[in-house]
């Protein structure tokens, strides 16, 4: 999201693809106190499907635990990647996604030890990737007698 006018039309597109993956619709939305949720038309199509809105307080996240609880779940793993690889602040969506993907693979006892994908979609088979790890050391062989032109492609090396 570029802008935050942008908002609606993505949360339209988030709803009808819930709809249409997993058959349910929203019913819930919490959020702080942020202008752009309470335009107009935002607001007529959340009365319209049925969407019940609650509002935390301003200037209160910890009012708002399920949230925090799930950004503190992301952001944990992430420092876990990130630090002791000496990893690159600009990998940081990278390594999230990495975090996002491990959590979602791993068994839960909150959900009786089932992994939050084949809750997801049963019908699927987990495909398990195989894992990288973040910030290992790489040697470049000097194989090439012109190096100035194998440098210009060789931007980074990770």
């Amino acid at each position: 999201m570029k802008t935050r006018s942008e908002l609606f039309s993505i949360f339209q597109y988030f709803y009808n693809e819930i709809k249409n993956q997993f058959g349910i619709s929203i019913r819930t939305l919490r959020k702080d106190n942020a202008r752009e949720y309470l335009s107009h038309s935002f607001t007529t199509f959340m009365k319209s499907h049925d969407i019940l809105h609650q509002i935390s307080c301003a200037y209160t996240p910890h009012k708002n635990g399920v949230v925090q609880h799930k950004n503190r779940h992301l952001v944990e793993p992430t420092h876990t990647i990130l630090i002791p690889g000496d990893v690159p602040q600009h990998f940081w969506d990278d390594v999230v996604l990495s975090a996002c993907y491990l959590i979602n693979h791993m068994s839960s006892s909150v959900l009786e030890n089932k992994i939050h994908h084949s809750i997801l979609f049963p019908q699927e088979p987990l495909h398990h990737l195989p894992l990288k790890v973040f910030g290992f050391t790489c040697f470049v062989h000097n194989f090439c007698p012109d190096l100035d032109k194998v440098s210009a492609r060789l931007q980074m090396c990770f």
